[in-house]
């Protein structure tokens, strides 16, 4: 299913299917060109499409996206039959008022000092374009629409939705 939406309904689409599933791989370009990808815990995301992540300003992410902000990030929720793919630009943010907004204690896993550990910052991604693919019938309706297929030699993919994204324009 393809068409056309507004921004606006973009973005809180967009919302809506990343929450299903909360970790990505966030995938930034190395020094020597190849793409490097992460597991990244999704803090929150925006109704207008702006993807928060805690992080170290001393990782290599950082460094690499100061070279190239391009991103993109990666959801896979194979339980919930949810897809998301996004590209987008990321900046490093150190504001402790937002970081304080965004906060969850069980952050403290990778940040033992919480807020106050020296090198906290948090990752903003302002989306640009994203596509998901989800599957409205759930897994075994899933299987029963492949095995259907098989027998009536009809394309299953009508039972799933997806969507291309167009977030900023």
């Amino acid at each position: 299913m393809e068409g056309q939406i507004t921004h606006t309904d973009a973005a809180i689409k967009l919302k809506e299917e990343i929450e299903k599933v909360e970790i990505a791989m966030l995938t930034t370009q190395g020094d020597d060109g190849r793409f490097r990808a992460r597991p990244m815990h999704t803090t929150r995301v925006d109704a207008d499409g702006i993807l928060w992540f805690f992080t170290s300003d001393q990782s290599d992410k950082v460094r690499e996206i100061e070279r190239n902000p391009k991103v993109g990030l990666g959801y896979s929720g194979p339980g919930k039959d949810t897809y998301v793919s996004v590209s987008g630009e990321a900046q490093l943010v150190k504001d402790k008022a937002k970081m304080h907004d965004l906060w969850n204690p069980t952050l403290k896993a990778w940040f033992a000092d919480g807020l106050d550990t020296p090198d906290i910052a948090l990752l903003k991604i302002t989306v640009e374009k994203a596509e998901y693919w989800d599957s409205a019938s759930g897994t075994l309706l899933t299987l029963y629409g492949m095995v259907k297929s098989t027998v009536t030699g009809k394309d299953a993919r009508g039972d799933s939705e997806h969507e291309k994204l167009d977030v900023r324009s």
